[in-house]
């Protein structure tokens, strides 16, 4: 232990800087660089040598350097180095030059030395120590106090217990600190009596520091082990905050059901402040026996109480307290209410996800909901096959929360039940929830065309608002197959289905379907496809993802097709999200309409503003310069004008131009 101090002394000294070169390396204790050490010592150097010397003996020093050390220990100014080099030295000479220093010094020096001894815990200072406790100086009896408690022995307890009783109210904190290290030595030695007389003793002393009753009250419980309960027990039912505070800290040091037993008894005729921190305690111990203990606390009550007996309940985790916690999940304190079902969520188990599968089975209809509600929650994947059969249950609320999970957490294996149920749907109110249960599941999908197949099959023989919801679900899968399906559907003889598949086609997520939609614009006889078809060709000129060459070609197509101010505004805030002057120069024409002037202005701007953020040219810059003038002289709305002169000065800038 005293090698290990040594090496952590020159740690410290080397980490703070202050160790002189000759200790840097931490060469081997040779004689002659200890002697070297001592010379600087009984020299006349200059005190921050001395200082360095005694820093390197604490590393290197050996009972040769003890004379020196001890010499200097009634030195004020180097009393305190003196000791940092001679405690480490592992010889007994250096308990022998402390004890000898008792009876020549005083004060400070008197002090420190006293605290080495503690430090080094010499048995055979106790009498002398003990002498010490009727000293005058208080910094003197304090330092014997806390040294003959970390030497710990008998003798030096009863020295201490001796003196506690008619010492000055400034040294009793000290007394009573070196008699609880003391006990905590006795009972680490196996004389537990001793240990416990003294922790006993402390407990009921009266006027003593509240720190000190508490801490004895702990040494107290711990050293008596199992017959420590009954005082636990006698602590944990106080109403006297601090005893009971040190009873909790205390309880969380032991282990067993006794102790959760004790616990768990206390909380019913606790104050409300008492029963927070049982309840806490209770859950950290995650002791399946105190549940019902903690289900009790939450059942009524003021609310932080039941609030943290349902936190306490999910920590300890046990299905028992499942059906308490279903009810009160239905409590009239929405707080209450909140946190149960909360907690129903993070229960952990398969035992709760049967149990609340089960509940799915046998409640009523609002137990059903909140089985509903916790299967999502859960993600309890293996209740999928009843949720196929309850999504046709006649409570259509129960009906529509099993549908919307089964899109949450449906299979392959499910996905024909959730076909049959937009084929049939129990209500037409339900198809809607179907088709998006459908489209979440097969969004999941790892190989869409499988899905895409059966979906297509299914269309030939579907009714038109379910034709055109499964149109809808093949846009969410994507792929060839589905992209197929679609394309057919635009033929269909109904309008809505063929809307339907337009409107996917202008979702889709892929590009292949653009020429589709330009020649349904082109070629179409019924104007709202027509509209449809443009509108939604318009909007892949809008997406950033394809080559702003491929935009400009659409919106170029798209020019000649446009007819409605509607349809113009469209291409224009396509055009202006292409940072081009050939966009530009499509944009320029419509600054003369004055349906679409406000619109034009903004695309030309936006442009401008792309371009020269794009460090566009001098040449480029200089062509934005008439355009953005016109912008200037035609638009009506200020921060449009304003937007235009911005980058109109920034264009002439870049073009050189005043």
């Amino acid at each position: 232990m005293l090698r290990l101090l040594r090496t952590l002394t020159l740690t410290i000294a080397l980490l703070a800087g202050a160790v002189p070169l000759l200790a840097q390396t931490v060469p081997p204790a040779g004689k002659e660089q200890v002697d070297k050490l001592i010379a600087v010592l009984k020299s006349d150097a200059p005190q921050k040598e001395k200082v360095d010397a005694c820093r390197g003996l604490a590393v290197i020093g050996t009972k040769e350097a003890v004379p020196a050390l001890a010499a200097l220990l009634g030195d004020e100014k180097l009393s305190h180095m003196a000791r940092y080099g001679l405690e480490p030295i592992p010889d007994p000479s250096v308990d022998d030059a402390l004890r000898d220093a008792l009876g020549k010094l005083k004060g400070r020096p008197l002090a420190g030395v006293i605290v080495s001894i503690g430090a080094r815990r010499d048995a055979k200072a106790v009498e002398p120590l003990a002498g010490m406790l009727q000293n005058p100086d208080a910094d003197v009896v304090q330092a014997a106090a806390r040294a003959l408690g970390r030497i710990g022995t008998g003798d030096a307890a009863k020295a201490l217990a001796g003196a506690l009783p008619g010492a000055p109210a400034a040294n009793q904190p000290a007394l009573c600190e070196g008699l609880l290290r003391a006990a905590e030595a006795l009972a680490a030695k196996g004389q537990r009596n001793d240990a416990i007389a003294i922790y006993d003793r402390l407990r009921s002393l009266q006027p003593a520091p509240h720190q000190v009753r508490t801490a004895a009250l702990r040494g107290a419980i711990l050293t008596r082990g199992q017959d420590g309960l009954s005082l636990l027990q006698e602590h944990l039912q106080s109403k006297d905050y601090l005893p009971f505070a040190a009873a909790m800290r205390t309880s969380q040091e032991i282990r067993g059901p006794a102790v959760t037993k004790a616990l768990a008894d206390a909380v019913p005729a606790s104050p409300a402040d008492n029963q927070v921190l049982l309840l806490q305690a209770l859950g950290s111990r995650r002791e399946p026996s105190a549940t019902q203990a903690v289900l009790a606390a939450a059942k009524a009550g003021e609310k932080r109480v039941r609030l943290a007996a349902v936190r306490a309940a999910v920590e300890i985790g046990h299905p028992s307290a499942l059906p308490s916690l279903l009810a009160l999940a239905k409590d009239s304190d929405g707080d209450i209410s909140r946190a149960a079902q909360e907690a129903l969520a993070a229960l952990p188990g398969q035992q709760v996800d049967a149990a609340v599968v089960e509940l799915l089975a046998t409640g009523q209809s609002e137990q059903r909901l909140l089985a509903l509600e916790l299967i999502g929650q859960r993600r309890i994947t293996s209740a999928a096959p009843m949720l196929v059969r309850v999504a046709s249950d006649p409570d259509a609320s129960v009906r529509a929360a099993a549908i919307k999970r089964l899109g949450d957490l449906a299979g392959p294996a499910q996905m024909p039940g959730l076909v049959a149920l937009l084929m049939r749907p129990k209500s037409p109110d339900d198809l809607g929830v179907i088709e998006q249960a459908l489209s979440t599941a097969a969004a999941r999908a790892d190989r869409p065309d499988r899905y895409a197949e059966g979906l297509a099959a299914t269309m030939a023989r579907a009714e038109p608002a379910q034709k055109s919801a499964l149109v809808r679900v093949l846009g969410a899968v994507g792929g060839a197959r589905a992209l197929k399906a679609v394309r057919d559907a635009m033929k269909d003889p109904s309008a809505e289905v063929r809307a339907a598949a337009i409107r996917t086609l202008s979702a889709w997520k892929t590009a292949d379907v653009v020429p589709d939609l330009l020649a349904l614009a082109r070629r179409s006889s019924i104007p709202a496809e027509k509209t449809l078809g443009l509108r939604g060709y318009l909007a892949w000129a809008s997406r950033e993802e394809l080559p702003a060459g491929e935009r400009l070609s659409i919106c170029r197509e798209a020019g000649q097709l446009v007819q409605t101010t509607e349809e113009k505004n469209l291409l224009l805030a396509a055009l202006g999200s292409i940072p081009s002057l050939d966009s530009l120069g499509l944009v320029m024409p419509h600054l003369d309409d004055a349906a679409t002037r406000d619109s034009a202005g903004a695309a030309a701007v936006s442009v401008a503003q792309r371009l020269l953020k794009g460090k566009a040219p001098a040449e480029v810059a200089s062509k934005l310069v008439e355009p953005l003038k016109k912008v200037i002289a035609a638009a009506s709305d200020a921060d449009l004008k304003d937007r235009a002169k911005a980058a109109l000065q920034q264009a002439q800038r870049r073009a050189g131009r005043k």
